[in-house]
């Protein structure tokens, strides 16, 4: 099994109705700008551990379980590994924003910081998406940026706004008799074995590592993905990518756009709706945006390539 270089520490703030799990590295000096990793859909904290051991300096760096993943929980929740709170709802993309505000609030009270103060931010995948936009609205609280493979969505019609409706209603009555529950496992090596089908660059020795912390074994001796279901269920409001651009050229902060090798988009969208082309055209609103190529990798590049990923944050970020 991987054996971490730099183990991290747990820690929990209350926040927003929720008990939020925050992962630490590194000690913080005063003066210094703190690096926030924010993980994509699915996926936890954790999952930076391999970059963070890549970095060649020290930095106090902190990670946090977005709502509804890893080891965050509604404050109502119950004793269950599994249990998240109330599974009959619907989580909006928004919230995150507001989570990661008021997280860098309680942050800058606990480090004797100025309130508001600058900080170095990264995000995978749906954390680069939130990063890209929180970017636009706070932009005095970002020094540097980097996003890691966070393309957005297909722009939508409103003509779509009528079926998605319907598509989020119909899974929310999914969501309520339990359909969409999170796989189970019979050991951690199932989940390791999922972790590698899902990518196949995963090396098994970090595989085994991420998966005790991608799971835990709930009341009947099982291993469950730690992730609330109700992630599953789609978004009731379209998308609309010119809003998202509009917000994106608000954005303040030296940029940096991380792609794999592999196309993300040619596999999530086949017929063709999105492709890098249009979210390369999209990139343009961003006042001052770069772009870099992960070779070798796929979407989880942080894990495919995590020295080549370390690299290029910790040169853009000095």
């Amino acid at each position: 099994m991987y054996q971490a270089i730099r183990p991290s520490r747990s820690q929990f703030i209350n926040i927003r109705q929720q008990r939020y799990h925050v992962r630490s590295w590194g000690e913080y000096r005063p003066g210094t700008v703190p690096l926030v990793l924010v993980h994509g859909w699915m996926d936890v904290s954790a999952s930076f551990q391999f970059v963070v051991d890549a970095l060649r300096h020290d930095r106090f760096i902190i990670a946090p379980d977005w709502r509804g993943f890893g080891l965050t929980r509604a404050l109502t929740a119950g004793p269950e590994v599994a249990d998240y709170g109330p599974a009959d709802h619907y989580l909006s993309p928004a919230e995150y924003l507001a989570d990661l505000d008021f997280l860098l609030d309680a942050l800058d009270a606990e480090l004797g910081r100025g309130s508001g103060e600058a900080i170095d931010l990264v995000g995978h995948s749906m954390g680069g998406n939130v990063v890209m936009v929180y970017a636009g609205v706070r932009p005095q609280r970002v020094r540097r940026l980097v996003n890691l493979e966070g393309f957005g969505l297909p722009a939508t019609r409103p003509a779509q706004a009528a079926g998605r409706y319907g598509q989020w209603i119909d899974q929310l009555k999914a969501l309520e008799r339990g359909e969409l529950a999170m796989p189970r496992y019979d050991d951690p090596e199932g989940v390791a074995q999922r972790l590698i089908k899902t990518n196949p660059r995963l090396d098994p020795a970090k595989a085994r590592w991420l998966a005790q912390h991608w799971s835990a074994q709930d009341g009947e001796g099982r291993w469950q993905l730690l992730g609330d279901a109700a992630h599953k269920v789609v978004n009731p409001q379209l998308y609309h990518a010119d809003e998202v651009q509009a917000i994106w050229r608000f954005i303040q902060a030296p940029t940096l756009m991380v792609e794999a090798s592999d196309d993300s988009l040619g596999r999530w969208f086949k017929r063709g709706e999105y492709r890098l082309e249009e979210f390369h055209q999209r990139l343009a609103a961003v006042p001052d945006c770069r772009r870099a190529r992960v070779e070798d990798a796929g979407h989880m590049l942080h894990h495919d390539q995590p020295a080549a990923v370390a690299a290029l944050i910790e040169e853009f970020l000095n």
